[in-house]
C-alpha cells in the first residue's frame, strides 16, 4: 500500500527514517570485520544518513545505496556528494539487489521483507564471506505494558531477541554480533521530527493533521517508556 502523500510530506528532509546513531555503524563494521576496499550495500537507506556513515568509515569502499522513494534518494545523493564517484544512490527495491557484496547494512527496513524472508534473498548478493548487518524492532525482556502498547498496532509479531534469532537461524544464518538501539538513538530520530510537526501544524489541511496527530501520539508513546523501546541490530553471516 502507497502512503498518504502527507506521510512524506512530515518526512521530507528529516535527518533519518528511523532510529540510529554513527556508533551503531561503526559497531555494525567492526562485528562484521568488514574490509576497508569493500563492496558495500546500504538498503532501504532513507535520506543516506547511514550511507555517509559507511562512506567516511570505510574510505576506500565502494558503496551503492538504495531506496524505493524518490525525494529519499534526491537527498541522499546530495547528502553523499563530497564522496565522489565511489558512493552512488539509486532508486530500487532492496529484494532484487544483486551484488556481490562484502557487506550489506539495512537500518529497520527488513521488517518491509520480514527477517528470514529478507536474509534469504540478501545472502544471495553476498560475496564469500560477506556479511549483513539489520535492526529490527525487539522487545526486552519483561517488557513493559507501555512497549508492548507502542508497537501493538505497527507490528504486533514483535518479539524478543530469541524469537529475531530464531527467524535469523531459519534463513541458514549464523549470529556473529547483537547490540540493543534505544534511547539516544530514539531521540536523535523523534525530535527533528517534533520540530517538523511543529513547523507543518499552522495551515495543516485534515489529511496531514491526521499525519501529525498519528506523528505526535507515536513520539508520546515512547517517551511513555524509553527504556523499553528498541531496535535489536545483528551482524550475520550465512552458515
Amino acid at each position: 500500500m502507497t502512503p498518504d502523500p502527507s506521510f512524506f510530506t512530515l518526512h521530507r528532509d528529516l535527518p533519518r527514517e528511523g532510529p540510529g546513531r554513527p556508533e551503531d555503524v561503526h559497531w555494525a563494521l567492526y562485528a562484521a570485520a568488514v574490509p576497508e576496499e569493500a563492496r558495500i550495500a546500504d538498503l532501504a537507506c532513507g535520506p543516506g544518513a547511514d550511507t555517509r556513515t559507511l562512506a567516511k568509515a570505510r574510505p576506500g569502499a565502494r558503496i551503492e545505496a538504495v531506496d524505493r522513494v524518490p525525494h529519499f534518494v534526491a537527498e541522499a545523493r546530495a547528502a553523499v556528494a563530497p564522496y565522489g564517484a565511489r558512493v552512488t544512490v539509486r532508486e530500487g527495491d532492496m529484494a532484487e539487489v544483486t551484488g556481490p557484496y562484502d557487506f550489506i547494512w539495512c537500518a529497520g527496513g527488513i521488517y518491509f521483507l520480514g527477517v528470514t524472508e529478507g536474509l534469504l534473498l540478501w545472502r544471495k548478493a553476498l560475496a564469500p564471506g560477506g556479511r549483513v548487518a539489520f535492526s529490527e524492532p525487539c522487545l526486552p525482556p519483561r517488557a513493559s505494558a507501555a512497549a508492548h502498547a507502542f508497537w501493538a498496532e505497527e507490528y504486533p509479531a514483535i518479539t524478543g531477541i530469541e524469537g529475531i534469532r530464531r527467524r535469523v537461524a531459519a534463513a541458514g544464518c549464523r549470529v556473529l554480533g547483537e547490540r540493543m538501539v534505544l534511547g539516544a538513538a530514539f531521540r536523535d530520530y523523534y525530535d527533528p521530527m517534533a520540530r517538523r510537526i511543529a513547523a507543518l501544524r499552522p495551515g495543516a489541511d485534515a489529511a496531514l493533521g491526521g499525519v501529525l496527530d498519528a506523528a505526535e501520539t507515536e513520539i508520546e508513546r515512547w517517551q511513555a517508556a524509553p527504556d523499553d523501546i528498541a531496535y535489536a541490530l545483528l551482524v550475520v553471516a550465512p552458515e
